[in-house]
C-alpha cells in the first residue's frame, strides 16, 4: 500500500541513462531558475515604498533614485555574475569558484551564505505568495501559516521529488502567465501614464533635505529593495542542469532573466510613485497597482492568481539550487555524504527535505509575516556575491585569457559594488534581524569544519592495516570466537537462534537472567529436556534487573579475551504480524541491541522469527 501511494506521489524511479533527458532547454531554464528572481517584483519595490513612507511622505521622493540605483547594481551583478556561470562549468557558483580560487574559508563563508539565503528565498517567497492571495481574499486571514505549510510539504516538496522535467513542466506555465500579466500591467499602466498631465505627480518628488537621518533611512530602502535581486545566483549554482552547450546556456540565461527583472522592476517603481501608493494592511502595493489599472475586474484576479502562483514556485529556485550545491559542498565532504547522493528520481531528495523542513521551521517561527523574515534576507546573498567577484578576479588573473583585463574590470566593480552593499545592509537592518544571519553564517562554517574532520578522522581510522599491502598478503590473525545467545526460556524462537549460532561459531554460550530459585529451576529442566548440547548459564538477580546482570557478562567476557578474539552477541527476537500487537510486548531485544553496538569489539546480531497469526 505505501509502495503504491509512493509510486503515485513520487513516480517510477528512473534509470541513470535517465540523467541525460532530465537537462533542461534555456526557455525552461528561466522559469524554474528565475522564477526567485522575476517574481521578487511582486514585494522588492513595495519594500522601498514602505521603508520611505513610515515617517510620512518626508522621504517619499527617495524612491525614485533607490530604484535606479539597484537598476544599475543589478546590471553590474549580472555582467559579473555571468562570467562565473562560463568560468565555472561545474556549478557550484560561488562555494565552488571561491573553492578554486581563495581557500578554505571563503569557500565556506560563500556556502553559508548561500545557505542561509535559499532558506530565505523559500520562506520569503511561499509567504509572499501567500500575502498575495489574502490580499484579493481577506477571508482567509490568519490562515498565513498553515497554507504556507501546505504549500511547501504539499506542492513543492512533492513536485520536485518527482524530479527536475516534472518540476519545469509544472513551473513553466505559472511563470510565463505571471510576466504576460505583469507585462500587460506595465504596458497598460505607463501608457496611461505617458498620457497623464504629468508623468509623475509632482508631489511625490517633494522631499526632504538629504540629512545623516534621511540618508540612512534612503540606505535602509535600498537595502531592503536589495532583496529583489535574490535569486541572480542560482544560474551559476546549477550550471549542470542545462543542455549543452551548459555555460554558454547559463550565460544566455543569466541575461534574459536581468533584463526581464530590471525592466519589470522599475516600471513597478515608477507606477508605485505616478499612483502615490501607500502601505494598507494586509494590502500588497502590486494589488493596488492592479486595482487603480484595471479595476476589480477579472484581470486584477488574473495577476493576482499568478502572482501568488509565481510566489510560490519562487521558492523552487531554492529547491533547484540549494540541494545540488549541498551535492557538492558534501561530495568535499563539508556535509553529510547522503546529501550527494540521488533519490529515485534522479533527485538530490535528501535535500529537498532538508530544505522544505527548515524553511517550514522558519515560517512557524515568524509566522508567515513577510515583513519579519525580509529583516533577514539579501544579506547573505551578497556576501556570496562578494566572494565569488574577489574569486572571479583572482581566476582571471591566473588564466590571463584573450581579454581578461575586461574580465578583471566588471568581477572587480562587481565585488566592489556588492561589498558596499553588505556594508548597507549590515548597517541599516543590523536591528531588524541582519544580525542573526551574520551569526548564523560562522555557526554554519563551524559546522561545515567539524563534519570535514570527522570524516576525516574517520578515514584515517578506516584505511587499511600496512600489512594487508604486503606481498602475498591474505593471512589473517588466528582468533577465537564466542558467541553469546540470551535466553529468557526454551522456546521456537531460541531453537532458531541456537541452529543460526551453531553456524557461525563452535563455542556458544546461552545466557539466562533468573530473579529466584523457581524461575531458574523451571529453565534449567526445559533446557537439559532439551538438551541442544549448549552450555546454559544462570545469572541471579534479586533485583529483578534484566540487562544489567546481561551486559556485566558480557563485559567481563570481553575483558578475557584475546586481542584477536571476537565476541558475537546473537539476540532471539520475534516480529508480531501486525503492529500494535508490538505495544503488548517489552522491547528487550532492541533495547539490549542499542546498548551492544555502541560497546567496543563486539558484535551484534538479530534473528527475528516472524508470527504468522
Amino acid at each position: 500500500m505505501m509502495r503504491e501511494l509512493r509510486r503515485v506521489l513520487i513516480g517510477r524511479p528512473l534509470h541513470n541513462r535517465e540523467l541525460a533527458h532530465e537537462r533542461l532547454p534555456k526557455w525552461k531554464a528561466l522559469s524554474i531558475f528565475s522564477s526567485d528572481a522575476l517574481s521578487s517584483v511582486a514585494y522588492g519595490p513595495e519594500q522601498i515604498m514602505l521603508t520611505l513612507a513610515l515617517p510620512g511622505l518626508i522621504a517619499y521622493g527617495y524612491m525614485a533614485p533607490v530604484a535606479i540605483s539597484i537598476l544599475i547594481l543589478l546590471a553590474i551583478v549580472t555582467l559579473s555574475y555571468a562570467q562565473v556561470a562560463k568560468a565555472n562549468p561545474g556549478g557550484g557558483g560561488a562555494y565552488a569558484i571561491a573553492k578554486q580560487n581563495l581557500g578554505e574559508k571563503p569557500a565556506l563563508i560563500a556556502a553559508g551564505s548561500v545557505f542561509a539565503d535559499y532558506i530565505l528565498t523559500a520562506a520569503v517567497s511561499v509567504s509572499a505568495g501567500t500575502a498575495a492571495i489574502i490580499s484579493a481574499f481577506p477571508e482567509l486571514s490568519g490562515w498565513e501559516v498553515p497554507i504556507d505549510i501546505v504549500v511547501l510539504f504539499g506542492v513543492l516538496m512533492l513536485v520536485n521529488l518527482r524530479g527536475v522535467r516534472e518540476s519545469s513542466n509544472a513551473f513553466v506555465l505559472p511563470t510565463y502567465a505571471f510576466l504576460a500579466g505583469i507585462l500587460l500591467l506595465l504596458f497598460v499602466g505607463l501608457y496611461r501614464m505617458a498620457q497623464a498631465p504629468y508623468f509623475i505627480p509632482p508631489d511625490s518628488l517633494a522631499r526632504q533635505q538629504l540629512d545623516w537621518s534621511m540618508l540612512f533611512l534612503a540606505l535602509r530602502a535600498f537595502a531592503n529593495g536589495c532583496s529583489s535581486m535574490t535569486g541572480i545566483e542560482a544560474i551559476a549554482d546549477s550550471v549542470p542542469m542545462f543542455k549543452s552547450p551548459e555555460s554558454r546556456n547559463a550565460a544566455a540565461t543569466t541575461y534574459w532573466m536581468a533584463g526581464i527583472l530590471g525592466f519589470m522592476f522599475l516600471g513597478i517603481s515608477a507606477l508605485i510613485l505616478h499612483h502615490h501608493i501607500l502601505p494598507i494592511i494586509e494590502v500588497t502595493a502590486l494589488s493596488q497597482l492592479a486595482e487603480q489599472i484595471f479595476g476589480r475586474t477579472p484581470l486584477y484576479y488574473y495577476i493576482q492568481i499568478t502572482t501568488m502562483l509565481v510566489l510560490y514556485l519562487a521558492a523552487n529556485t531554492a529547491y533547484n539550487g540549494l540541494p545540488v550545491l549541498l551535492s557538492i559542498i558534501a561530495r568535499d565532504g563539508y556535509m553529510p555524504r547522503y546529501l550527494a547522493q540521488r533519490g529515485e528520481r534522479l533527485t538530490f531528495s535528501n535535500g529537498i527535505i532538508l530544505l522544505t523542513i527548515i524553511a517550514a521551521l522558519l515560517i512557524v517561527i515568524y509566522g508567515g509575516k513577510i515583513e519579519n523574515l525580509i529583516a533577514l534576507y539579501a544579506i547573505g546573498v551578497f556576501i556570496s556575491f562578494t566572494i565569488a567577484q574577489v574569486s572571479m578576479v583572482v581566476h582571471w588573473r591566473r588564466e590571463k585569457g584573450a581579454g581578461w583585463q575586461l574580465r578583471v574590470f566588471l568581477n572587480g566593480l562587481g565585488a566592489a559594488a556588492t561589498g558596499i552593499v553588505v556594508a548597507v545592509i549590515t548597517v541599516t537592518k543590523f536591528v531588524y534581524g541582519a544580525w542573526l544571519v551574520l551569526v548564523f553564517i560562522p555557526i554554519m562554517v563551524t559546522i561545515f569544519k567539524r563534519i570535514r574532520g570527522h570524516y576525516n578522522t574517520m578515514a584515517d581510522q578506516l584505511h587499511l592495516p600496512e600489512e594487508c599491502y604486503a606481498e602475498g598478503s591474505a593471512h589473517f590473525p588466528q582468533g577465537k570466537h564466542l558467541v553469546i545467545v540470551p535466553v529468557a526460556s526454551p522456546t521456537r524462537i531460541v531453537y532458531e537462534t541456537i541452529k543460526y549460532a551453531k553456524l557461525i561459531g563452535d563455542n556458544i554460550i546461552a545466557v539466562h537472567v533468573a530473579s529466584d530459585d523457581e524461575s531458574e529451576q523451571k529453565v534449567r529442566q526445559k533446557w537439559q529436556c532439551w538438551d541442544p548440547g549448549v552450555q546454559l548459564v544462570v545469572l541471579r538477580s534479586p533485583y529483578r534487573l534484566l540487562m544489567r546482570p546481561l551486559i556485566n557478562f558480557i563485559e567481563k567476557k570481553q575483558r578475557e579475551k584475546g586481542p584477536d578474539d571476537f565476541i558475537t552477541v546473537v539476540i532471539p527476537e520475534f516480529e508480531t504480524r501486525k503492529w500494535w500487537h508490538r505495544l503488548l510486548h517489552n522491547q528487550t531485544g532492541w533495547f539490549l541491541h542499542t546498548t551492544l553496538v555502541l560497546k567496543e569489539n563486539i558484535a551484534v546480531t538479530t534473528v527475528p522469527f516472524h508470527l504468522k497469526r
